[in-house]
């Protein structure tokens, strides 16, 4: 019989069998089922053409081969991967980094699912207030407004009133046609009780409020029935409200809907759709539920305000010449004492609100050809006139116009997202939109004691969901997530946080016999929060599940039940498994690995730290985000570590602040950096270049050799050959993205997209080509017996030493070899580069560059993806840069490049509001010591 860690086929164990995929050597492997298994090797060894290409994409093409064959038809065929058979293998689930939404509604309260019960909750069971007046709205029954009436109004003479148009413009001719039809004789309009009169009409331009009068009764307690029949009649026609105006003249209101007593204004019943962003019925009409408006302003219209009209000072028109609008605006001025030759700054303010949104007063332009009379024109404005562009000029009209237009928050909803009705349903005084900008932390302890803040109704009503938002919330906090809000989108952030977001949703969804396939989920994390991702993964192999993770963290390693270590090498000096076994089998082995855990082989910690060149760059008051007005003090010319937990304000300081401001400083940038007071040093650096981990091109034309420049040299080199000029080829007969050279049946891609009805699209490899991208007669002109596509086939370490004697080329693939990416090919597709070798690529781009000594290097966590030799390789290159006195700042979780930093700022102490404070800075040596950092507890271990 089998036992519990067996599949349905009796399989104890996952057996691989002859995968040779990409560059893996043909491995048999034997892997335990139901266990935390790692896969770990040197970046490039194969370690995701294992679990990725073969294993997944292996149960990916079963669990298609599972669906009809009509279904298959809409699909195409998956290709099998390479390898001879899988044994044991369950239903696969892949959680990677690459696909986090660049939509700007997804947030992290909808992907987890939190947000949805939020809104069920709200809807069942929020109460509702008045926008107008803040009363509590009420909803009542026939009877209930009957018995008010009969209680309020006893032995009064009363009008009965429907409402049918409430604050609209209009004639309302055929209205009043047809409340006569309906056998009424009065209607009630602004206020005024009148007689119906045949064609009967109202000052069409004018607001109006229309009732038609139901009855005009004496109450009384024995005319009960006729005034239930003259209340239901007006609650008919007035489409559930209805009105009463009493002997002096005093009008309220009455609705079966929810209503506020005194206004008179009421809301639709709630549904969780109101409560919804991205729904009509939810959001908030003028931002369409982003919480952002495009705006043109005046400020993105006339940047520079000391310059006058000649001088350039209208950024959509530029300098004086002779044109139409010129002319038009020479005039236009006059009444106001100035002209084009006067600085902007000394307009009247009457003259720019012209200037920037026109007039209705023809202006008179002489004209050149009949002289002595004038062209009377229409002057719209310059903002109006790019408004209306934007709706109806060209796609590149449209590009162009996004470089005045500035993202601003909704003044409508103050950035809330829903409309204002939505955000007048409160449970124990708070709204949807202010849980979901609470920190994840905070939220959790507003949800922990609710049911004692909340009525009868609403306890019995949300019992369920409570239970649902609470299970979800713990998961978040317990993949340390916690300083996260719901309403935070998802593309900003990091791929280790979506991924981990993503694990959370799986640890709610409670499946068992799964294997889980995860890409590096530590990315990101600090120490402190590894301990509580290695005890979710745990919790998720315990329900029952196998658990397979590419990963490089030691802690992640030592803790797992099974290790697989790939390599020895990169490209296609991997693809070998070169030790296995649990942790304390494993480090018996003799691997890179094994050696490097074992603490065989290590990174030195330097004889001494880097002085400096004595200059500091000071930001002064950063208040962005969390941070609490920080005062950040970078001594130049040195390596520097920014650290701190998830969430602490690294990036708010680094990306948001301080990048911002030297970007501006030294290539006028648009963005605008994070609130601060006043910076001090930029005269000591000449530029600044930040290399974040954002992809380094969207579509599979681009890959390292067109990102780096190195292509553009390659082709002058094909193009230069005899036999190109024979041919008569010119560079570009050698570019796949022009027509030529280049396989028209694919157009240069080497792969075809297939459309998938309700999948992803799929590529395939061009039939005509084979793949290749460019056509016969290109591929016949070779160098060193290689055509142009060999060429892109190479991987990096193979094109050092064939373009060893181009030293254009030679120094950009050396570069590349340099940061640990000798593995990839020179034309691998960006888009199949993870985040980490993405980064790498515009650190080789920019390391080929010349440097100037006096430049300030960004890195957001460049060991991603980095095994511990890659690691050492990597700092070699960065030491190299502060070694010819550049700055290098590095934003880092890493131990091995926090030890060997020359100054260490740790933000935190903890992440959210409980972060944004410099606790510690200094040498790693210092930092070490100081109380209340979670990084010195850490760093003083890694120092011994």
């Amino acid at each position: 019989m089998a036992n519990n860690n067996s599949d349905i086929t009796g399989h104890e164990n996952i057996e691989i069998l002859g995968a040779r995929e990409h560059n893996l050597k043909n491995i048999d492997l034997t892997i335990p089922r139901n266990k935390l298994v790692v896969f770990t090797g040197i970046s490039g060894s194969g370690k995701s053409s294992l679990a990725f290409d073969t294993i997944y994409a292996e149960g990916q093409r079963r669990y298609m081969e599972s669906f009809s064959a009509y279904a298959r038809s809409f699909m195409g065929n998956m290709e099998r991967p390479d390898v001879d058979k899988i044994n044991g293998l369950s239903p696969v689930i892949s959680i990677e980094q690459k696909t986090t939404s660049k939509n700007p509604r997804s947030t992290v309260g909808t992907v987890t699912e939190i947000y949805d019960f939020m809104r069920l909750f709200y809807a069942r069971a929020g109460e509702a207030f008045s926008y107008v007046t803040g009363e509590k709205m009420i909803k009542q029954s026939i009877d209930q407004i009957i018995d008010v009436i009969l209680q309020d109004y006893q032995n009064q003479k009363m009008i009965i009133l429907a409402p049918v148009v409430k604050g609209r413009k209009g004639h309302y001719r055929e209205l009043f046609v047809q409340i006569e039809k309906l056998g009424y004789t009065k209607v009630r309009v602004d206020g005024v009780v009148m007689d119906i009169q045949p064609k009967m009409q109202l000052d069409r331009f004018k607001i109006h409020d229309i009732e038609i009068v139901i009855d005009r009764i004496i109450v009384k307690t024995e005319d009960r029935f006729r005034l239930s029949q003259s209340v239901q009649t007006a609650l008919n026609q007035g489409k559930g409200i209805m009105m009463t105006r009493d002997e002096k003249n005093e009008v309220r209101n009455f609705s079966k809907f929810l209503m506020d007593p005194v206004s008179g204004i009421s809301y639709d019943e709630p549904s969780p759709n109101n409560f919804s962003f991205n729904s009509p019925y939810g959001w908030c009409p003028t931002c369409q539920g982003l919480g952002k408006v495009e705006e043109i302003t005046e400020e993105s219209i006339l940047p520079d305000k000391t310059l006058s009209i000649e001088k350039g000072a209208i950024a959509p028109i530029g300098e004086y010449r002779d044109m139409w609008i010129f002319k038009q605006l020479e005039i236009l001025l006059k009444p106001y004492k100035v002209n084009l030759k006067t600085p902007i700054e000394k307009f009247p303010a009457e003259a720019i609100e012209v200037m920037l949104y026109g007039t209705d007063t023809p202006v008179p332009v002489p004209s050149k050809k009949y002289e002595g009379t004038d062209w009377n024109t229409k002057y719209e404005g310059i903002v109006t006139f790019l408004k209306r562009q934007q709706e109806t000029g060209s796609e590149k009209i449209q590009d162009w116009i996004k470089d005045f237009m500035v993202v601003n928050t909704c003044p409508d909803c103050k950035g809330l997202r829903l409309k204002k009705e939505s955000l007048h349903f409160l449970i124990d005084h708070k709204n949807i939109a202010q849980l979901a900008e609470m920190d994840i932390a905070e939220l959790a302890i507003w949800f922990t004691d609710l049911e004692p803040r909340m009525n009868e109704r609403q306890n019995v009503i949300a019992k369920e969901i409570l239970k649902e938002i609470r299970k979800r919330i713990g998961f978040l906090t317990g993949i340390g997530l916690e300083y996260l809000t719901l309403n935070r989108s998802l593309r900003t952030l990091s791929g280790g946080e979506a991924q981990r977001i993503r694990l959370a949703t799986q640890i709610g969804t409670q499946l068992t016999n799964v294997l889980y396939i995860m890409d590096e989920p530590s990315i990101g994390l600090h120490q402190r929060d590894n301990v509580k991702l290695i005890q979710a993964l745990k919790d998720l192999r315990d329900l029952g599940n196998s658990v397979l993770i590419v990963e490089h963290d030691k802690d992640m390693m030592l803790e797992s039940d099974y290790i697989v270590d790939i390599g020895p090498g990169a490209g296609r000096h991997g693809g070998a498994i070169v030790g296995q076994g649990t942790p304390e089998e494993f480090l018996k082995n003799n691997s890179t690995t094994a050696n490097f855990l074992s603490g065989k082989i290590g990174i030195d910690i330097p004889k001494q730290r880097r002085k400096g060149n004595g200059n500091t760059l000071i930001i002064k008051g950063a208040t962005g985000n969390n941070l609490k007005n920080v005062t950040l003090k970078l001594p130049l010319g040195k390596m520097i570590s920014i650290t701190g937990v998830s969430g602490s304000g690294k990036s708010s300081l680094i990306h948001d602040t301080m990048y911002p401001i030297l970007n501006r400083h030294f290539f006028y940038a648009k963005k605008e950096p994070m609130p601060h007071k006043s910076v001090e040093g930029l005269e000591h650096l000449d530029k600044v270049i930040e290399v974040d981990q954002s992809p380094i091109g969207r579509t599979p034309r681009s890959n390292p050799a067109t990102y780096t420049g190195m292509f553009t040299d390659i082709r002058s080199l094909y193009a230069e050959l005899p036999e190109s000029k024979i041919r008569g080829y010119k560079a570009g007969r050698f570019s796949f993205n022009v027509k030529g050279g280049r396989c028209e049946d694919c157009e240069g891609a080497g792969m075809k997209k297939i459309e998938m009805e309700f999948l992803p699209d799929v590529h395939v490899a061009c039939e005509t080509c084979k793949g290749k991208r460019f056509n016969r007669e290109t591929q016949e002109v070779r160098f060193k017996g290689k055509s142009i596509a060999d060429v892109l086939d190479m991987t990096v370490e193979q094109a050092v030493e064939f373009f060893e004697n181009q030293p254009k080329i030679a120094r950009k693939v050396q570069m590349l070899n340099e940061v640990g990416l000798g593995y990839i090919t020179i034309g691998q597709q960006a888009t199949t580069l993870s985040g980490g070798e993405a980064q790498r690529v515009k650190l080789a781009e920019e390391l080929s560059k010349r440097d100037t000594g006096k430049t300030m290097y960004i890195l957001d966590e460049p060991t991603t993806g980095l095994h511990f030799q890659d690691i050492k390789k990597l700092l070699e290159v960065l030491n190299r840069l502060a070694d010819k006195g550049n700055t290098v700042l590095i934003i880092e979780h890493n131990l091995d490049v926090i030890k060997v930093s020359d100054h260490v700022i740790d933000i935190g102490p903890e992440g959210g509001q409980k972060g944004g404070n410099i606790i510690a800075e200094g040498t790693p040596e210092q930092v070490a010591k100081v109380k209340g950092s979670y990084t010195a507890k850490f760093l003083k271990e890694e120092l011994k």
